[in-house]
C-alpha cells in the first residue's frame, strides 16, 4: 500500500475514534457557540479537533481544552477572495502577522504587482515567504504582464509561459483576466491563456468593468468564473444571473461593497464573495481585514449569516478549497472567535487546530526572507533637471485633472505659459508629472502636467506605479524632481520627498513595492512622509503618495502618463501634450 494512502487512512481512523468519543481529541473548544453556515443558525457545543480537522461537535474532552464559556461566536476562518499582498506594502510574513489576528485564514492572492517587476521569480518569492507563516496563501498566476502594451514592465509573460507555469502546483489558478477586450474580440494569445488554465482544471478570475449583455456572455463563456469590478448593483446582479461569482470589494482605494449590497438577496447570496483587492497597511492595522468587510456588509443590511457565508463557504466552493468554509465534522479546524456578528472583533484565531492569534495579537513571529531576485530592482541612469523640461509649441496644453475619492482623471486643456524653453507653472495650481522607467535602463521618461494635487516648493516620488511599477514623480521644480527620482535609485525603491535642500525617504526595498520593516514601523514612516507632503500644500483629500501610484494606470480614463508618454485612455492611444 502506498505510504501516503496508509498515513491518510491512519489519520482518518484517529479522527473517527475522536468523533465517537473513544479517544480524547487533540484540542476541544468547550462551551462554544458557532455559526452554522448550512442552516444560518447559531448552534452550541464542544468543538473537538483532531489532526487539524474537526472531529465532531457535542460533548467532548480533549488532551488540551479551551473553555470559552459560551462567550462570542465562532465562524470558520475567513477568506479574502481576491487581493494583492504587495498593495499592503508589507512582506507576506508581515501581512500574515497583521491579518490573522482578524480571523483571516486563507487569501486568494494575485502577485500581479511583483511579477510585473521580477517575473515568475517574484511569485516564487511570495510563496516561499508566505510558507513561513500559518496563513494559507493560494497564489494565482498573473494573466496580464504587462497589463497594457503602452508601458515598460520588468517582465513579459506570454501565452507560452502561462501554458507552462499554470501546470505548476505553485499556482492555484489564473489571475484576473484584465484584457477583457482581448477576450471578447477573440485575441488568440488571450484565449490560449484561458484555455491552458481550463485544461489544468484551474479557476480563472475575471476583471470586466462595464461589460454587459452579449459581450458579458462572451466573456463568461470562456470559463472565467469571477469578477470584482462591478460598479453598480445592476452589474453585479447580471453577472450572478449568468452564473458568475461576484466579489463585493471593500479595500482602501475602492469601496464598492455598499453600492453592490442591494444586489444580494436570500436566494443568490451564495454567489457572492468578499475581497479587499488592495488594502493599505495603515487601514489593515486600524480597521482590520475581511472582518472589516463583514462589518460593512451587515451595516448595509446583508444578514450576518449570509455575509459570513460569503467570507467562508462561498469562497471555499468558488475556489475549490476542499475542507474549508464551515464548522462541521471533517472540515479543517480553521476557526475565528468573534465578539458578535455585528462588530466582528476577533478574540481567538485557530489555524489547522493550532491557536495562532489571541486578543488581536499574532502568536507567531516568522523569520523574514529576502531573495536576491526581489532586491536591487531599480535599474536606471541618474536623471538630471533637464530630463524634466517640457517644451510647448503654443500656450495651451493637455493637463491631467484629479479629484479626491476617484481614480478617474480628467483630460482638460489649460493655458500654460513658457519661459526659456520650459513651461512656466509658477503661481499656478499646475505641476509636472513624470514617469521614469526603472527596469531596463531604457532612459524612457514620460512627461505631463497635472492640477489639483496642491504641492508647492519641491517634489515627491514613488516606485509603486500600477501596473508596471515605474517611478512616478510630481513637482514644480526640475531640480527637486531629479533629486527625488535619484533618491529612489539610491535606496532601491520606495518613497521620497524633496523640500528645498532637504531630502526625505522611506525604502520599499522588496521589488520597490514592499517594506522590510514591521507594519507599525512602515506605517509610521509613511505617515511622517505624508505629513511632510501635506505641509507642502498637498490637498488632504488625496493620499499623498498612493495617489501617484495610479497616475500611470493606462486603463482608467481619461488622461494618464506612462514611461512612453502621455496617454489618452478614451482613444486608447498616445497623445500630444500640445492642445
Amino acid at each position: 500500500m502506498d505510504n501516503k494512502v496508509k498515513d491518510c487512512a491512519d489519520s482518518a481512523a484517529k479522527l473517527v475514534m475522536a468523533a465517537k468519543g473513544e479517544i480524547k481529541a487533540d484540542l476541544v473548544i468547550k462551551n462554544a457557540k458557532y455559526l452554522n453556515v448550512f442552516t444560518g443558525e447559531v448552534n452550541s457545543g464542544d468543538i473537538a479537533i483532531c489532526g487539524g480537522k474537526i472531529a465532531g461537535i457535542g460533548s467532548y474532552s480533549g488532551i488540551e481544552e479551551i473553555d470559552v464559556g459560551g462567550s462570542g461566536i465562532f465562524t470558520a476562518g475567513l477568506c479574502d477572495g481576491h487581493m494583492h499582498i504587495e498593495s499592503t506594502q508589507l512582506t507576506p510574513e508581515e501581512f500574515a502577522v497583521c491579518c490573522m489576528p482578524y480571523g483571516t485564514s486563507v487569501v486568494i492572492a494575485d502577485p500581479h504587482e511583483i511579477v510585473n517587476v521580477c517575473g515568475i521569480d517574484g511569485a516564487r518569492y511570495m510563496a516561499r515567504a508566505a510558507a513561513r507563516t500559518p496563513l494559507e496563501v493560494k497564489l494565482m498566476l498573473p494573466s496580464c504582464v504587462p497589463s497594457t502594451a503602452f508601458e515598460t514592465s520588468g517582465a513579459v509573460i506570454g501565452a507560452d509561459e502561462i501554458a507552462k507555469e499554470i501546470k505548476d502546483p505553485l499556482f492555484y489558478g489564473l489571475g484576473e483576466m484584465m484584457n477583457y477586450p482581448g477576450v471578447v474580440n477573440c485575441d488568440s494569445s488571450t484565449l490560449q491563456k484561458i484555455a491552458a488554465s481550463a485544461c489544468c482544471g484551474k479557476v480563472v478570475d475575471g476583471h470586466s468593468p462595464s461589460l454587459t449583455g452579449k459581450e458579458l456572455a462572451a466573456y463568461i463563456s470562456t470559463g472565467i468564473k469571477t469578477d470584482h469590478e462591478c460598479a453598480t448593483w445592476q452589474e453585479a446582479a447580471e453577472r450572478v444571473s449568468m452564473g458568475m461569482y461576484v466579489h463585493l470589494r471593500h479595500g482602501s482605494a475602492s469601496h464598492e461593497l455598499a453600492k453592490l449590497a442591494p444586489a444580494v438577496n436570500g436566494y443568490n447570496y451564495r454567489r457572492f464573495l468578499l475581497c479587499t483587492d488592495d488594502r493599505h497597511a495603515d487601514d489593515l492595522i486600524t480597521e482590520g481585514h475581511i472582518n472589516n468587510a463583514l462589518r460593512v456588509a451587515v451595516k448595509c443590511g446583508i444578514p450576518a449569516a449570509q455575509a459570513v457565508a460569503m467570507a467562508t463557504l462561498n469562497a471555499a466552493e468558488c475556489y475549490n478549497l476542499k475542507g474549508k468554509g464551515a464548522i462541521a465534522p471533517g472540515y479543517d479546524a480553521d476557526l475565528a472567535l468573534f465578539d458578535n456578528l455585528t462588530d466582528f472583533n476577533c478574540k481567538l484565531a485557530i489555524k489547522g487546530g493550532k491557536v495562532v492569534a489571541k486578543d488581536g495579537k499574532a502568536l507567531f513571529k516568522p523569520v523574514k526572507m529576502f531573495d536576491k531576485c526581489v532586491k536591487d530592482t531599480v535599474h536606471m541612469r541618474e536623471v538630471t533637471p533637464d530630463n524634466f523640461i517640457i517644451k510647448l509649441n503654443g500656450t495651451h496644453a493637455r493637463v491631467m485633472g484629479i479629484e479626491g475619492g476617484s481614480l478617474v482623471t480628467k483630460n482638460t486643456v489649460c493655458e500654460v505659459a513658457s519661459c526659456g524653453g520650459d513651461v512656466d507653472i509658477k503661481g499656478t495650481d499646475i505641476l509636472k508629472v513624470a514617469v521614469v522607467e526603472r527596469h531596463h535602463t531604457t532612459g524612457n521618461i514620460g512627461l505631463g502636467l497635472i492640477k489639483g494635487y496642491g504641492l508647492k516648493g519641491g517634489a515627491i516620488a514613488i516606485s509603486v506605479g500600477h501596473d508596471s511599477h515605474n517611478i512616478t514623480a510630481i513637482g514644480d521644480d526640475n531640480v527637486a524632481l531629479a533629486r527625488a527620482v535619484n533618491e529612489l535609485k539610491r535606496i532601491g525603491g520606495g518613497m521620497a520627498l524633496v523640500n528645498g535642500d532637504k531630502v526625505y525617504s522611506h525604502p520599499l526595498e522588496v521589488a520597490g513595492l514592499m517594506s522590510g520593516a514591521s507594519a507599525k514601523e512602515h506605517v509610521a514612516a509613511s505617515h511622517d512622509l505624508a505629513e511632510k507632503a501635506y505641509a507642502m500644500g498637498v490637498d488632504r483629500q488625496f493620499d499623498a503618495f498612493i495617489t501617484l501610484s495610479f497616475l500611470s494606470l493606462a486603463v482608467i480614463p481619461e488622461l494618464r502618463v506612462t514611461d512612453r508618454g502621455l496617454f489618452d485612455v478614451n482613444k486608447f492611444a498616445f497623445t500630444d501634450i500640445n492642445a
